[in-house]
């Protein structure tokens, strides 16, 4: 098998190599002069491959980019995945629901069972003889008076009408006074009543519940049924609690090829001005994280479904759902077929993202103080077996973007594709008219 080769002046060598019938029939066909043209039309071809069509950048040129002030306008930086950076991000996670659990010692508990402004009241007041609330004491005082012979009931019960807790935690009850009610028990505001009637009436017995308890609720809104302020009891609701007593989720429709699973729902829970988030499947997975309920807690169920988009030389060009309450880097390349080796470069897999400004300014990156994210990408080099269980604990977050780079000599690999599809037809044909 004979070997052709063309060298030029720049040092590009064009090695061909053809059986001795088909270099026969080239001789046959190219005259003398012809030789040199042929050299020239080679070198065009060569000087062409920059003009062949590609998926994206090489790692050269994304490191060439992010150099040249006038490409990179919005200031990213690149920064490797090193164990470093894998345990940095770890600790900057977004606080877990139980951050805000700090309030459930024995010493602090609540039972829910505590009056506060905006209730209202039911109270009941059981009475011997002549009763100050009975309607029937006017009557008992008239035939008291005329002489005529009336036996009092042995017992007279009452009901008041509704009373309500004003803002400033106080509430009127007519021959006890004003009262201050805020933090007490039904049971404690039926014994300070009591002890304010006990001069006026014989024997007095108080019950109070609480008919539309507000101080002792939370709110429950979003992506529920039944949104609503859901009263929290003595026996002391969890978030999951006070969700399933909301409806539960709400399942919007939309394409059913994206089913919407319990995964796709975040947890938001507002607590004395602090906020934290989780996935509603981590909190069914972690009976840590389902955290009980205190008065004024504000509960958002949000349908997020998150995804991760992937461009580049791998199998798929993409945007995924995460469809898992997390999901590392290599569980996400992995999804779309990785790399692909005929035209990937595995030393240069990226990942874009907008991250939150103070990782990056513990990172040494250059930041706008006033700007909360900042965009940045991470590079794994996927060709150290060691990067493999750094992607394994590298947690993608919702909107990240994956690129694959291309190799650096995957235009020479279209070039002699496009060589060899333009020149097969005519050597098939003269060999075919020999």
């Amino acid at each position: 098998m004979p070997l052709f080769t063309i060298t030029s002046n720049r040092g590009v060598t064009l090695t061909i190599c053809c059986f001795l019938k088909d270099l026969n029939l080239l001789r046959r066909h190219v005259c003398p002069g012809q030789p040199l043209a042929v050299i020239g039309s080679v070198l065009l071809l060569l000087t062409g491959c920059n003009t062949l069509p590609d998926s994206g950048p090489t790692e050269a040129q994304v490191n060439h980019a992010q150099r040249n002030p006038q490409k990179n306008t919005i200031g990213y930086g690149i920064v490797q995945v090193t164990p470093e950076l894998v345990s940095l991000l770890a600790g900057e996670a977004p606080p877990a629901l139980s951050s805000l659990d700090t309030n459930n010692a024995p010493t602090t508990r609540t039972n829910n069972d505590t009056v506060g402004p905006g209730d209202v009241l039911q109270i009941a007041i059981y009475e011997i003889g002549s009763a100050l609330f009975s309607p029937s004491s006017a009557a008992m005082t008239a035939s008291s008076a005329s002489g005529t012979n009336t036996q009092p009931s042995p017992s007279t019960a009452a009901s008041l009408p509704l009373l309500s807790v004003d803002g400033s935690g106080d509430v009127d009850v007519p021959f006890a006074g004003l009262i201050h009610v805020t933090g007490m028990t039904t049971d404690q505001l039926a014994e300070t009543i009591q002890a304010r009637l006990k001069k006026k009436s014989q024997s007095p017995q108080i019950l109070v519940r609480i008919a539309s308890d507000i101080a002792n609720s939370v709110m429950v809104y979003g992506g529920v049924q039944r949104p609503s302020r859901i009263p929290l009891t003595p026996n002391r609701e969890r978030i999951l609690d006070v969700i399933a007593l909301a409806g539960g989720e709400e399942r919007p429709s939309g394409d059913e090829r994206q089913p919407q699973t319990d995964e796709d729902y975040v947890v938001r829970l507002i607590r004395n001005g602090r906020i934290a988030e989780m996935p509603l499947k981590a909190i069914e997975n972690d009976p840590a994280q389902n955290i009980l309920m205190q008065p004024g807690d504000r509960v958002q169920l949000t349908f997020q479904p998150r995804t991760f988009t992937v461009f580049g030389a791998s199998e798929h060009v993409t945007q995924m759902h995460f469809r898992t309450p997390t999901l590392t880097m290599a569980e996400a390349i992995s999804r779309v077929g990785g790399p692909v080796d005929a035209r990937a470069d595995p030393n240069a897999v990226y990942l874009f993202r907008f991250e939150n400004t103070d990782i990056l300014r513990r990172l040494g990156l250059p930041v706008d103080a006033n700007a909360p994210t900042s965009p940045v990408v991470y590079q794994l080099d996927m060709m150290n077996p060691s990067n493999y269980f750094l992607a394994q604990k590298f947690f993608m977050q919702d909107r990240d973007l994956i690129y694959i780079a291309n190799s650096s000599s995957n235009k020479f690999y279209k070039f002699f594709g496009l060589i060899s599809t333009i020149i097969a037809p005519g050597i098939t044909a003269a060999w075919i008219a020999k």
